[in-house]
């Protein structure tokens, strides 16, 4: 039987990382953000730069269970924390004072998920 879901070793040591998280510190948040990740390729989330801008406010947490893109702009400090960001979306979050971090250092940092906005 051929496998399925993500192919890539790393995500799948993700999605396993935030399953056990979700169990250990009884936050749906990780399960959920796993679930995301799960999907296949064409059907993950790609956010741009400029609804991030949209959807939040200065000093905000994001998570992004996918790709952050470049397009847009950005005004204020966010951090954002994704499985992956483009160069032009990594400088214009560092050029704007926020951060830009992955959803590993996110779990660590806070475990129960409090705060965090999932954009999608």
């Amino acid at each position: 039987m051929k496998r399925t879901g993500p192919t890539n070793i790393h995500l799948r040591k993700l999605i396993t990382f935030l399953r056990k998280k979700a169990n250990e510190n009884n936050a749906k948040i990780w399960d959920d953000i796993a679930d995301r990740l799960e999907v296949p390729r064409r059907m993950r989330i790609v956010v741009n730069v400029g609804k991030i801008n949209k959807y939040t406010k200065p000093d905000d947490i994001v998570v992004i269970p996918g790709k952050v893109l470049g397009a847009g702009s950005i005004d204020h400090p966010v951090t954002v924390a994704a499985f992956s960001f483009s160069s032009s979306a990594y400088e214009k979050i560092v050029k704007a004072n926020g951060k830009c971090i992955t959803i590993v250092d996110l779990v660590n940092m806070n475990p129960k998920g409090s705060r965090v906005k999932i954009l999608r």
